[in-house]
Order: C-alpha cells, then structure tokens, then sequence
C-alpha cells in the first residue's frame, strides 16, 4: 500500500499556496556551473543538456516544467543538493527552454516521451552509468511518469525509477483548475511567453500561418492548444491532447517504481490529480500528498534552508530505489 506520510511542517506564511509557490519561484539559489552539451535530435533539432558530473556510476535526470529550464529555482537546488552528495545530475532543457530557439515547428508538450526516452538512450551510449533515475516537475514530472508506463515494456535496465513533484497526472481537469480566478496571474504568466513563441514560429515557418487575432486573444490553455498543440502535433483536438499526453492512465502499469509528490494545497491541482486508489492497489506506484507546498515550492519558512523537497528525491532514490553515488 504505498500511501508515504509526509513530515513537512511550515510556518506562515507559507501555509497560503500562493505564498509558497511564488516565493520558491524567486528564490535563487547558488547558480551551479553546467557542461552544457547540444544533441542532435532524429528530425534534425537539437535539445540541449546541462551536466553536473561528479564521476558517479549514478545519474538523476532533471526534467523542468511548463516554460522552465535548467535556470528554473527547483530546477537549480535539486542539482545542487544532488551534485552536493556525489550524484551525476543532468538538467533537461525542453525544446525551445534553453535560451536558443529551436529549429523546427515542433517544441515540446507535456506527453512528449520520445524525447524522454531519446536523452535516456543518449546517456546510456555514450557514459557509462550503471542507475539513470528520473526526477520531473510539474509538466516534466508527467512527462517522467508516462514515460515510466509508455514505455514499460522496453525500459533499458539502466532506469531504475522516476519520482515526480507537482504533476497534473489529469490534464483536461488540471487545465480547467488552472482556468480559474485563483489562478490568474500563473495563467497570465504562462501564455505570455507561449504567445511570442507561436508568433515567432509564424514568421519562421511559413506553412504555419493561425489567425494573429487568435493569438493575441488567446486566455486560457484551450486557447493554445488549439492554436499550436493539436494542429502542429496532430492531435484532434485540445481534448484529444489532454486525453492523450496524461500520465495517468499509465500510473497503473508503471515498468520502474516511482513517487509522485503532489501537496494538497497545490492551486494548480484538481482532484484527480491524487491518485490515491491507484498507490493503494500498485506496487510501483508511491504517493506522498502533504498538506502544505502549493506548487513546486514546499517552503518552510524565510531564507529557507530545510530542503524538504530535494531530501524526499533523496530518500527515495536511497531508501527505495537502493542508489547510492
């Protein structure tokens, strides 16, 4: 029945979401030194790969979130706290999330797994790693757990697991969640840099030609997905992508154990974003739902130094997964 407990206790003001989510979005962390390295993709793109080697036979692939990078303040501490204690860490720069345009029509989306398995396969050709453990936030905390289930049949034995913070396992009632008045700024924050990446991809693809008017208007993540994800990706329809890109109807026959932390005040979460039927019946799927954290922060306190988060990516990969660096 793997239902964790959590231990997170947190002070005002950080038992409001809000709080808790912006401040971790703005507090910066000591800013690492990546080995950036660029692969070239199968359909001539390329994704570039931030490293932080510490000559370990273990690597933790990081795995931002919507419209993040490896310079993304969860994305920083967690390579930090990993690289601290002997850990190889990867940070995935998502198409188009590197600071550098990418070279085709396509970006990225939240099933997009083949890239997923793409990097893996990179890492396995050409290191030397013995443990690939996969770490995802938010969209890439779902891109981790589809791509644990997706692909369970043809895993390399080298992924030994994947853990997963903040996730919208359900997209199509997440999306309605983040729709909401409580959630407007995020909203707002969001589609405005997924605007000018549609309206730069109209001036360097002239095939892909949406209404401006469209664009300009668009409010909500429907908006998008039916301007740029569906028609570019093949999807029907924003539904059929949401439908389709979740991981949650693979939580159930995942190929690796994996922890999905999804804190119960998250603003951006729905109810079926807490699978908790699902953890009680798998012996692969781990669920931990504190009641504080909002999202991607789990913050305790000011000049926060508990690292409450980076510590259960930790404990899992040691106490569960049995990964040492």
């Amino acid at each position: 029945m793997p239902i964790l407990k959590s231990q997170l206790t947190t002070k005002f003001p950080f038992k409001n979401p809000h709080v808790n989510t912006i401040y971790k979005f703005f507090y910066t962390k000591d800013k690492p030194a990546y080995n950036r390295k660029r692969i070239d993709t199968w359909d001539d793109d390329f994704i570039d790969l931030d490293f932080l080697t510490a000559d370990s036979y273990s690597i933790v692939v990081l795995i931002h979130g919507l419209e993040g990078s490896s310079q993304s303040s969860y994305m920083l501490s967690t390579a930090n706290y990993l690289h601290n204690l002997g850990y190889d860490v990867v940070c995935v720069n998502l198409r188009g999330c590197s600071g550098e345009d990418n070279r085709i029509l396509k970006t990225y989306h939240a099933g997009k797994t083949d890239d997923v398995d793409y990097i893996v396969k990179h890492l396995l050709n050409n290191h030397n790693y013995k443990n690939i453990v996969l770490c995802g936030f938010s969209l890439g905390g779902n891109l981790t757990l589809k791509y644990l289930g997706e692909y369970s049949n043809s895993l390399p034995n080298e992924v030994k697991g994947g853990i997963a913070i903040s996730v919208p396992v359900d997209l199509t009632t997440a999306q309605a969640e983040l729709g909401k008045l409580k959630n407007k700024l995020y909203m707002q924050e969001f589609l405005r840099t997924l605007r000018s990446k549609v309206i730069a991809k109209t001036k360097q693809f002239s095939e892909y030609n949406p209404d401006p008017k469209l664009i300009a208007k668009a409010t909500t993540f429907r908006d998008f997905e039916e301007i740029y994800t569906a028609p570019v990706f093949g999807f029907k329809s924003p539904e059929d992508y949401w439908e389709k890109a979740s991981s949650k109807p693979y939580l159930s026959s995942l190929g690796r154990k994996a922890l999905l932390i999804n804190a119960k005040d998250d603003s951006f979460l729905s109810l079926e974003c807490y699978p908790y039927e699902t953890a009680e019946n798998s012996d692969n799927f781990f669920l931990m739902t504190p009641k504080y954290g909002g999202h991607v922060g789990f913050v305790t306190s000011f000049n926060d130094a508990s690292y409450w988060m980076e510590k259960q990516v930790v404990n899992f990969i040691q106490n569960t997964l049995n990964i040492y660096s």
